[in-house]
């Protein structure tokens, strides 16, 4: 088996995170498979899960200095438990300062994403961000346990009045045991957590999530990835709604770090059905 390269203890961690368990593929060239738990807290594979998966398949076939600019993904049909995922990367364009990677994942003969993921070399330049009132204080937070079973690896602290089944935004979230110090990997992590809060802030005004026949999913995605993210510290994950129409909910999100530095950008367009 091979997948991301991890130095275990030499990065802090006694033993492998579980990013890099989940990162563990088989890999035939530019082909990787993995082989996703046998069973999970909903019915299909969770689309953050099979995003870093993806995003991990395409860091590996790049020069490691340069790292994960940003990703564009399609959620095409949903994924099975217990069944090989297998993610055949393209190499698009290999240039100076960016690659680009185009990653297919099939599973029973069928595509279940399409994602094209940027590459850059790390540059010299401006860095700024504009400033924020945060919509979340941490003090206000409280302690959330949510319904799904891929978020026991987090701690979670929401709105006092969160009692949905999810995590809705904006909240805090940090990972339970530290992760290796490898921005690929790391990046992965970002890649997972970022599909938590969008869907329920997608969700139509006026409607419930709880409502008998309603049907939700995530349609698309996008991570821009702006600056360094150490997963076990907290970070602050707010998503707004910019439009909801033809039953898809439009919304953006922003991480930040406790200091209020934008650490990555997030959209995604979510299917609500009643």
């Amino acid at each position: 088996m091979t997948g991301v390269k991890s130095e275990g203890s030499q990065t802090g961690v006694d033993e492998r995170s579980w990013v890099v368990d989940m990162l563990d593929f088989r890999r035939d060239g530019d082909v990787f498979v993995v082989r996703n738990p046998s069973s999970g807290p909903v019915k299909r594979l969770f689309g953050g899960m099979i995003a870093a998966q993806a995003l991990a398949a395409a860091g590996a076939t790049v020069d490691p200095e340069k790292l994960p600019q940003s990703l564009h993904l399609y959620f095409v049909r949903g994924g099975d438990y217990d069944v090989d995922v297998e993610l055949q990367v393209e190499r698009t364009r290999d240039g100076r300062s960016f690659d680009t990677r185009r990653v297919t994942a099939v599973q029973h003969g069928k595509t279940i994403l399409e994602m094209i993921a940027s590459f850059h070399h790390q540059e010299p330049g401006a860095d700024w961000q504009p400033s924020a009132v945060p919509a979340l204080e941490f003090d206000d937070s409280v302690p959330k346990l949510t319904g799904l079973g891929f978020a026991d690896r987090f701690e979670i602290r929401t709105t006092a009045g969160d009692d949905s089944l999810f995590a809705v935004p904006p909240f805090w979230i940090r990972t339970k045991e530290p992760i290796e110090d490898d921005p690929l990997i790391r990046a992965c992590a970002l890649t997972f957590m970022s599909d938590f809060g969008p869907v329920p802030a997608a969700r139509p005004p006026g409607t419930s999530m709880d409502a008998e026949g309603s049907y939700a999913a995530s349609l698309d995605h996008a991570v821009w990835f702006h600056r360094p993210f150490n997963p076990d510290q907290w970070h602050r994950y707010e998503v707004r709604p910019l439009n909801v129409a033809d039953a898809r909910g439009l919304v953006i999100g922003s991480l930040y770090d406790s200091a209020g530095t934008l650490v990555a950008s997030t959209s995604q367009e979510a299917l609500w059905r009643f």
